[in-house]
């Protein structure tokens, strides 16, 4: 069942996916006809400030409802497979600059390559540092203060759920220890998209227009891509199944 920002958000993803398409479709048809230096950085900008506007109405959906952004209803079944802490893991970005170094695409100099293995080394620690942040919270719904909540709230007598505290205090309790934890996971999200998003610039600002165009286009076709495969998945109820090994190899720039 969708909640109202679930609601929303489905509806502005849907239209997110949409323009993003259109976008790619602009990459493809420049790679063919050629811009000038200008006006590539001017398509760049562009779409970096389409990444930037979804960020922005995530973080404000989730500041009401964050619970809907960690089991979104808006994605099939194998973007979720892929998602990472709400989003997509900003290693992945990595594999898509190397797979244009293998297929030729865009030619890389030795100072480029080492630039973006700094940066590859960095967000592995920052996604590292996420991870552990998430950890620490998943662990903090059974420290003692929440394990004497649950004992404090109900008894099991005569297999029976008896409240041994008025029903409002409890409530309250819960409402509070609740409103902890929720905080604690916008944090998290926040923090992973923050990671995403500086990985994305990290890349655009060591390669140059042209590149970044290339760039731009692989991880545009990836994320249409695997969200064609999986709602076509979902639909087709298991039938055809992706060889999943193979999304990276078969994004064609």
């Amino acid at each position: 069942m969708k909640s109202p920002v679930g609601e929303r958000f489905s509806e502005f993803f849907d239209k997110w996916i949409c323009q993003l398409d259109g976008y790619l479709q602009q990459l493809v048809r420049v790679s063919r006809e050629g811009l000038s230096e200008n006006e590539q950085q001017t398509l760049v900008s562009k779409l970096t400030a389409h990444y930037k506007e979804y960020y922005t109405v995530k973080w404000a959906a989730a500041h009401e409802d964050v619970l809907v952004f960690y089991c979104p209803v808006w994605l099939s079944k194998l973007e979720n497979a892929y998602s990472w802490l709400t989003g997509w893991k900003p290693s992945m970005i990595f594999g898509v600059v190397e797979s244009m170094r293998r297929k030729s695409v865009a030619e890389l100099t030795e100072e480029q390559v080492r630039k973006i293995e700094q940066l590859r080394v960095k967000i592995k620690l920052e996604e590292e540092k996420v991870e552990r942040e998430m950890e620490r919270q998943q662990v903090a719904m059974a420290d003692r203060k929440v394990v004497e909540l649950v004992r404090t709230a109900s008894r099991i007598r005569n297999e029976e759920l008896v409240v041994v505290v008025g029903n409002h205090q409890v409530e309250g309790l819960v409402e509070v220890a609740l409103k902890g934890v929720l905080a604690g996971l916008e944090r998290v999200m926040k923090a992973a998209d923050c990671v995403r998003l500086k990985a994305l610039k990290g890349v655009l600002d060591v390669l140059n227009p042209t590149q970044s165009l290339d760039f731009l286009a692989g991880t545009c076709m990836l994320q249409i891509q695997i969200r064609k495969w999986g709602q076509n998945r979902d639909n087709q109820k298991g039938t055809n199944p992706i060889k999943l090994g193979e999304l990276h190899n078969n994004v064609i720039f």
